[in-house]
């Protein structure tokens, strides 16, 4: 190697791994990382990135991601892939029902008669990745029906999908049905019909055989309805009264009832956890992994940061600072595994005033959750000294590379890993505003807060996608959309779980037995509680 010239090196940054930090070099070559060395010991390059001082991370491999949530994926992943480049990320994990997948015509509001097979949607999708967007990515179907989870087998053989996403609002849900209101939410986002628990145990049956994993949205909008009715009969619009409709215990519930169901699955399937955002749910974690269950904790950025009053509805919902800071333990401790977006922008143009409303219940769900992964991380984290950089490294590139059956692959800056290449500049103090932002929509709950770290280059298999140039006010993209679909297989997948496991440390003293309060419901909450319904 020392006789043939590399195509790319990065010099005179820090490397992060999982284990540590490393003063090295980066070679290079294919689109495949060949050497860690010290700068002056890497052969000469046809291209050289110098990282300035910057920590050097692999690429940011984002655990999902709802493009084309609310319309069309093509139109979406143009614009929302090049937002999650310039935010670090090489790899996005798109999670979609088969009727937000690119097939045509996109309607806004779907029924029962909408979701049809992943097969007559899967080849759109594909292409759709491989034409216009900017980083790699890989799917993550959200299933409806017996028959989709029938088909399981096909998908995984075909498609090379391995991980399947329940969505447990629509569990038994009035207002799902056709006849009953063709309004309710989850058909504006591409849902069609409400799953029930033999749905649920199909999937987690077949993902099982499969050596898949079964995702989960925990939040039991069951008897969060019953609130909503208390809470609007109360008079209450405040932001805050979103909270208060799914209190604590509706997370913890369904995390119990189907980390139980995954462990009486024969071959007891893989659980993920998305959206952990309470202390309840993070014991139920440590219960079912006392019992044996496999199970992973994902969060997310908003929840790490944003408090109701900040303004928005997203789900499940913003939690108060007692839960924020049991959920940074959380996070430091190993029980919550992984930090995915859960990037979701809203309808178009979803500018802020097309979105915003003060009364909450008229208020449009969906804002931009993608550029707020690593400064949330960098700056409520690492600069907070709540997380270390390392542990960062783990929980948005190593782990969601392990879990997501993409390691050897993404996840590392190891030699044989492509050359998926982060540049983050940990001091850099952004008070942000539009220019900082490359979404659609064009607005953040972040604007006017200050962050400390920020992302300044991203590499995707060798070549620049984004970066931070001296005369730009942020983050912009660079060259042409160059992303490729990632097929699994599910060998790779279970041995992901087997081999590889997520990187975890035991729980600390700081979390057995702390004092932290266990909210479960808020003060007004339990005061409309009391009220039941009169």
């Amino acid at each position: 190697m020392a006789e043939e010239k590399l195509d790319l090196k990065v010099i005179n940054g820090t490397v992060v791994l999982g284990d540590g930090k490393y003063r090295l070099g980066i070679g290079v070559k294919d689109g495949v990382i060949v050497a860690l060395a010290p700068d002056e010991l890497l052969p000469d390059a046809k291209e050289v990135v110098d990282a300035r001082g910057n920590y050097v991370i692999p690429g940011v491999v984002d655990s999902e991601a709802h493009p084309g949530c609310y319309v069309p994926f093509e139109y979406d992943m143009r614009t929302e892939s090049k937002a999650a480049a310039c935010a670090g990320i090489t790899t996005w994990g798109i999670q979609a029902p088969v009727t937000r997948m690119g097939t045509e015509p996109f309607k806004e509001i779907v029924g029962k008669a909408d979701v049809v097979s992943f097969h007559e949607a899967f080849p759109s999708a594909k292409r759709v990745i491989e034409d216009v967007s900017f980083t790699d990515a890989y799917l993550t179907y959200m299933l409806e029906t017996d028959e989709q989870a029938n088909e399981i087998p096909e998908y995984v053989e075909q498609h090379g999908v391995t991980d399947y996403k329940l969505y447990l609002q629509t569990r038994g849900m009035k207002g799902m049905s056709d006849a009953e209101d063709n309004n309710w939410p989850s058909r504006r986002a591409g849902l069609g019909t409400g799953i029930d628990d033999g749905t649920v145990f199909r999937v987690m049956e077949e993902a099982a055989h499969y050596g898949g994993m079964v995702h989960i949205h925990p939040e039991n909008w069951e008897i969060g309805r019953i609130f909503e009715e208390r809470l609007r009969k109360a008079g209450r619009t405040d932001f805050g009264a979103w909270t208060d409709r799914s209190p604590d215990f509706l997370e913890a519930q369904h995390i119990r009832a189907y980390s139980y169901m995954a462990q009486q699955t024969p071959g007891r399937v893989s659980l993920y956890l998305q959206h952990c955002t309470t202390q309840l749910s993070f014991d139920e974690v440590l219960k079912a992994r006392g019992e044996g269950v496999d199970v992973y904790a994902q969060t997310g950025p908003a929840w790490l940061w944003a408090e109701p009053e900040y303004g928005w509805r997203i789900n499940v919902p913003l939690r108060r600072r007692e839960n924020i800071e049991a959920l940074w333990v959380a996070l430091a401790d190993g029980i919550v595994d992984v930090v995915g977006s859960d990037h979701v922008v809203g309808w178009e143009p979803a500018t802020y005033e097309e979105m915003y409303n003060a009364n909450i219940w008229d208020c449009r769900t969906g804002f931009s959750r993608v550029e707020m992964l690593l400064p949330v991380l960098l700056s409520e984290g690492v600069a907070k000294g709540r997380i270390s950089i390392e542990r960062m490294v783990q929980v948005v590139c190593e782990n969601p590379a392990k879990t997501a059956g993409l390691w050897g692959k993404k996840g590392s800056l190891l030699p044989g890993f492509d050359a998926d290449i982060t540049i983050v500049d940990a001091g850099r103090e952004v008070t942000v505003g539009k220019e900082h932002l490359n979404t659609r929509s064009g607005w953040s709950i972040m604007e006017g807060h200050t962050f400390t770290g920020w992302p300044v280059k991203t590499i995707l298999r060798g070549k620049v996608t984004a970066e931070w140039a001296d005369d730009s006010p942020g983050m912009r993209p660079v060259g042409e959309a160059r992303g490729l679909y990632l097929p699994r297989t599910p060998a790779g997948s279970k041995q992901a779980y087997a081999v590889t496991e997520p990187t975890r440390v035991a729980p600390s003293n700081r979390w057995l037995g702390t004092d932290f309060t266990r909210p479960g419901f808020s003060k007004e909450t339990l005061k409309y509680t009391a009220m039941k319904g009169n």
